[in-house]
């Protein structure tokens, strides 16, 4: 093991040529990893001890929404359907605001460099933005509810499905797009005839699957006054009700999971 660290092999090219092996970097690795795991101990003043007396807690609390309250149901049913409505409406436009953002951050599509660099710099930047951050700055901007919630959607959405959406567009085949462009076609309508139907099934999917994390990521929007089940949750657990948090979160389980079965089964039939 010393060896094969320490001492790169010499080897042998098929000309006879003897070269060297590039020495191995794993030492230097291992060692920026257990300085970085050290750090992050200490700024996060990780204890072992706390966690080993303490673990048992949380299935103290699991226990106490088990079984959740039934009766709870009637609260839950607005608010999750709030949830649902305002993720598949910021996914559905925050998919269809990403192809043009895609289509001037594609370097084979736009000539002019710097619209493809404030394009890309654009999606990098609200794509590192918390969704959770987005919501609260949108409540400051359009007040607490469901409208907040749905433009912190619209604007992962962008950033999610845009920046997948101009790699693709990037790595698309150009030769059927040249060949429409020299037949007269302007570039818009090259890129509608030739690029679309390329990248589409991606598309689709990808926006599926976006739209399934969203309706996860909403479900904690209400938290920041960004409406939806968050709200409901967050206040069960001021109050410490666990039996009521159960039941929302089994409603929320069996949501994503038929939703997630229906974009699945969609996304199959894409490919």
């Amino acid at each position: 093991m010393y060896d094969k660290i320490f001492s790169p092999k010499k080897l042998t090219l098929p000309n006879g040529k003897v070269v060297q092996e590039k020495k191995s970097k794993a030492v230097f690795i291992i060692i920026v990893v257990l300085i970085a795991t050290y750090i992050s101990v200490q700024a996060t003043s990780f204890e072992a001890k706390v966690l080993a007396d303490r673990w048992q807690e949380f299935f103290v609390i699991i226990n106490e929404m088990i079984p959740p309250k039934w009766d709870y149901f009637g609260h839950i049913w607005q608010p999750l359907l709030e949830t649902i409505q305002m993720s598949l409406l910021g996914s559905l436009l925050g998919s269809l605001a990403a192809i043009p953002v895609a289509y001037l951050a594609s370097s084979n599509m736009m000539k002019h460099k710097l619209v493809v660099f404030v394009a890309k710099l654009l999606l990098s930047i609200i794509r590192k933005i918390p969704t959770l951050v987005a919501a609260l700055i949108a409540t400051f901007i359009f007040g607490l509810g469901t409208l907040a919630g749905t433009v912190a959607i619209f604007l992962f959405t962008i950033s999610y499905v845009g920046k997948l959406l101009y790699e693709q567009i990037e790595n698309g085949e150009m030769g059927s797009f040249e060949a429409m462009e020299s037949l007269g076609m302007s570039k818009i309508q090259a890129f509608r005839y030739s690029i679309i139907p390329q990248i589409l099934p991606n598309y689709l999917s990808t926006s599926l699957f976006c739209f399934e994390g969203n309706v996860r990521y909403a479900a904690i929007l209400g938290y920041v006054g960004a409406g939806g089940i968050g709200l409901l949750i967050n206040e069960s657990l001021g109050w410490r009700d666990y039996a009521s948090v159960g039941m929302i979160l089994l409603m929320l389980i069996l949501t994503v999971f038929v939703i997630e079965k229906i974009s699945e089964h969609f996304r199959k039939k894409l490919f």
